[in-house]
């Protein structure tokens, strides 16, 4: 790669992150962590306000703006399938709005990077048939909701006794397991984490009562127990 051209894609990378690590930009560019300095030390000497400094990590200053992005084929293509493949298994409104971002995307791109990029023979069947239920996708809209206003939601819930119990829950994220959705929270009934099926929720109700990060419970806390 040359390096004019390993600049613009450290500049990208850099663009694209809310903070990227030398080694993080040293791995993606093929590269030395020591010529990731380098390269950062030419570009802030260039007028580029990247900000951050080695051990840290490094990010655009606010205010800082770029020509639009273009994407190649590949990249368009790699966009395409993600939409495809995500989309029935997405809550109504988030599909829609995948959708909508995509058609933005394809719309500016050169005719035969997108002409290439809507080839692309790549499809996943519709929700219905693998069983993703209009119940479901409603309950993860909801859930995907009052994560992001971090609301408390009471689930009317069975486990795979088929025991029924009401538990209100902080809602950290959902996970996607193939053909099943789960919510990792945190159950105050069990003052621990808990994974609920979204498909074994009869209801989701989101309570008025907030919730507000708290060391030991939260969504990074539990993905530090899973991969220890």
């Amino acid at each position: 790669m040359r390096r004019a051209d390993r600049l613009f894609h450290l500049v990208q990378l850099v663009r694209g992150r809310r903070l990227s690590t030398a080694s993080f930009l040293a791995e993606r560019l093929e590269i030395s962590e020591r010529t990731v300095y380098r390269d950062v030390a030419d570009l802030q000497r260039q007028g580029v306000p990247i900000e951050g400094e080695p051990g840290v990590g490094y990010r655009f200053g606010a205010g800082f703006e770029l020509p639009p992005l273009m994407f190649s084929q590949e990249e368009a293509k790699a966009l395409v399938a993600a939409v495809r493949l995500s989309q029935p298994w997405l809550d109504a409104p988030l599909a829609l709005a995948a959708e909508d971002a995509l058609g933005k995307m394809l719309s500016i791109l050169p005719p035969a990077a997108r002409a290439a990029a809507e080839s692309l023979a790549l499809y996943a069947p519709p929700a219905s048939f693998n069983g993703l239920t209009a119940p479901v996708r409603a309950h993860l809209q909801t859930l995907r909701e009052a994560i992001g206003l971090r609301r408390k939601i009471q689930l009317d819930y069975s486990d795979v006794k088929e025991a029924t119990s009401q538990r209100t829950v902080q809602p950290l994220g959902c996970f996607y397991w193939g053909r099943t959705w789960t919510l990792v929270a945190w159950c105050e009934v069990r003052q621990d984490f808990r994974s609920f099926r979204v498909d074994r929720m009869h209801t989701v109700a989101v309570l008025e009562a907030p919730f507000r990060p708290e060391a030991g419970r939260t969504l990074a806390d539990f993905l530090r127990t899973v991969a220890c």
